[in-house]
């Protein structure tokens, strides 16, 4: 038996702040923003929108794909860096208001890399037969901790939500192999006082180096090579850190998400929101390859393989 993905859900705020609205406020360009990262604008979201508010929207989404009912829900992750409050977490304020009353909760803390420990822990209790449906969501209210007089962190960030219910699926689909990792040494170069503080020097080199080895890696472990990938759904942090994986991997630039451009960097999230965009663009189709990686604080980093289908 194999755990995968079998149903899935995003949800992004309306409110959209372009790069020319950054303009405004702070001394920044749209040339220097898009030259530098790719973002062109991202959604924020407004005040009475809390990061719980997200989450629910985006589960809702994912539990109704799958087909199921969110009482057949065994446990509920949430990767996030911005809960509403320290506790309860944002996994027991979503399981309330979903009804998933046999659902056991709690939230993930892997920043960026988030939704992919998520989604790795859910296999483990899937694959166990221990539970038979994990709810997991990626989402940030990065907006509340964003110094939005800080140019070099105020230009990137995003808000939103993306979620995944994970269970058994058909054979020779799902997780092929996975990697997960830290390193607490670089825990300086990323993290949150009253904001994000960032040293974007050390957090990009880290980044090209890691996605692209983790990239290898998880082919590696399911005994596949560059050739057998499909599709590639990197974190969306900066165009750069995304081109040097595809790069690695020798794939065509038709064939990796790109929607950074749109909605900025939306930490946890954005592997899930993208997924979603690329489904319903119809670049994703059954039992495709598909690499997911992302990196963040921590720092920490996860890749997944995946054969796509139920």
């Amino acid at each position: 038996m194999r755990a995968g993905i079998v149903g899935i859900g995003r949800y992004l705020p309306e409110k959209v702040v372009t790069n020319h609205d950054l303009e405004k406020i702070m001394d920044t360009s749209d040339e220097w923003i898009r030259t530098r990262t790719g973002i062109e604008e991202r959604r924020i979201a407004t005040d009475d929108v809390n990061t719980s508010d997200m989450a629910f929207a985006a589960a809702q989404k994912a539990i109704q794909d799958a087909g199921i009912t969110a009482e057949e829900i065994d446990l509920i992750l949430v990767a996030t860096v911005t809960p509403d409050s320290p506790f309860p977490s944002v996994a027991c304020r979503i399981q309330e208001r979903l009804g998933a009353k046999k659902a056991a909760a709690m939230d993930v803390s892997a920043a960026c890399a988030g939704f992919m420990y998520g989604i790795i822990t859910a296999k483990q209790f899937i694959e166990s037969s221990e539970y038979k449906y994990v709810l997991v969501v990626g989402v940030e209210k990065l907006s509340k901790i964003t110094d939005w007089n800080d140019r070099n962190t105020a230009v990137l960030f995003g808000d939103g939500a993306g979620a995944a219910v994970i269970g058994q699926v058909s054979e020779n689909r799902g997780i092929l192999s996975f990697e997960l990792g830290a390193d607490g040494t670089g825990a300086k170069h990323l993290y949150q006082d009253e904001f994000i503080i960032m040293n974007g020097r050390e957090v990009f080199k880290f980044a090209v180096r890691q996605m692209g080895e983790s990239c290898i890696h998880v082919l590696e472990k399911a005994g596949l090579t560059k050739e057998d990938v499909d599709f590639l759904i990197p974190h969306q942090a900066n165009i750069r850190i995304m081109e040097a994986s595809r790069q690695r991997l020798e794939l065509p630039i038709e064939k990796m998400s790109k929607t950074v451009n749109k909605y900025g960097n939306t930490s946890s999230a954005s592997i899930p929101i993208s997924l979603v965009e690329e489904l319903e663009a119809g670049k994703i189709k059954d039992d495709d390859l598909i690499v997911m990686v992302g990196f963040g604080g921590g720092l920490t980093w996860g890749a997944i393989a995946i054969r796509w289908g139920k």
